[in-house]
């Protein structure tokens, strides 16, 4: 790892240590966290004083340019969402492929009577994840997908399968980091602003897709309302800042990848891209 990004990262590790497990930092933290504060950030993001950002931003995180398509960026989160080559994210369209919905680092946790237990991590219900939806219930048994964006990733995410969706739910809270420092003291998920939606997908049955804003993110954009879909097509995008997709399977409707379901309930994080296969549709002859 090059020393500039290595030291940057260790920096930013002191300031969340400070922000986590300090009395003073947590004082700090109830403003950082707040809704309020991310709205005036965001604001500023998206207006033409924030592109003198984007140099810096480019060369700390080491994005390469080349990935995406060239547009013109009026202010910084016209960049940060920016488009990327879709020859550079191919998507698996065999029916029977499980894809990634997300550039991200994907953990798998099993769903125990309602309770996702992360190692090392808070446990919260998902029945509270989706807001004390009934359709909870028919997620219980099955697989929890945690799909960790950091600011370097791309921000743009899709369906994964084809189907139709319900409205989208917005449920109000807080904006606390998604790094793993914070889910050790706070369980972030049903704590932070998010927004789900319930798909009915052609392969792979009821589906729930949550995305969870974090801190410095106050806008989640996804593209549709009540509507049909199609595997691959746009499905939304983060403004600044890492965030995190939460995908909620049924158990009898997918086999995970070999690597996926040896390390499932261990908190270890797997590099994946968005049209990537991470699994496919469960069939008679796995019964």
């Amino acid at each position: 790892m090059p020393k500039d990004i290595d030291s940057t990262k260790k920096e930013e590790g002191k300031l969340l240590t400070f922000l986590y497990r300090t009395i003073p930092g947590r004082i700090c933290l109830k403003l950082l966290a707040s809704r309020p504060l991310s709205k005036v950030a965001g604001a500023f993001l998206d207006s033409p004083l924030s592109c003198f950002l984007i140099g810096p931003f480019l060369k700390k995180n080491k994005i390469d340019m080349e990935e995406y398509l060239k547009e013109d960026y009026h202010c910084f989160n016209d960049f940060f969402c920016r488009r990327i080559n879709p020859k550079k994210r191919p998507v698996d369209m065999h029916k029977e492929a499980l894809i990634s919905p997300c550039d991200g680092l994907l953990s798998v946790y099993e769903i125990k009577k309602d309770i996702v237990l992360p190692i090392k991590q808070s446990k919260y219900r998902v029945s509270d994840l989706l807001g004390k939806d009934k359709v909870s219930r028919e997620f219980r048994d099955g697989y929890c997908l945690v799909f960790r964006l950091c600011v370097n990733h791309y921000h743009r995410y899709c369906y994964l399968d084809g189907g139709r969706k319900g409205r989208n739910v917005f449920l109000p809270g807080q904006l606390h980091t998604v790094r793993p420092i914070a889910l050790e003291k706070i369980p972030v998920f049903v704590r932070n602003c998010r927004e789900y939606t319930i798909m009915d997908t052609d392969n792979f049955g009821k589906v729930a897709q949550i995305e969870v804003g974090a801190m410095l993110v106050g806008k989640i954009h996804n593209n549709n309302q009540e509507a049909c879909f199609l595997r691959g097509q746009e499905k939304g995008r983060f403004l600044y800042g890492g965030s995190t997709i939460v995908v909620l399977l049924r158990k009898e409707a997918v086999v995970l990848r070999d690597d996926l379901r040896r390390t499932i309930n261990q908190g270890i994080e797997h590099p994946v891209k968005m049209g990537e296969k991470i699994g496919r549709k469960k069939t008679d002859d796995d019964l």
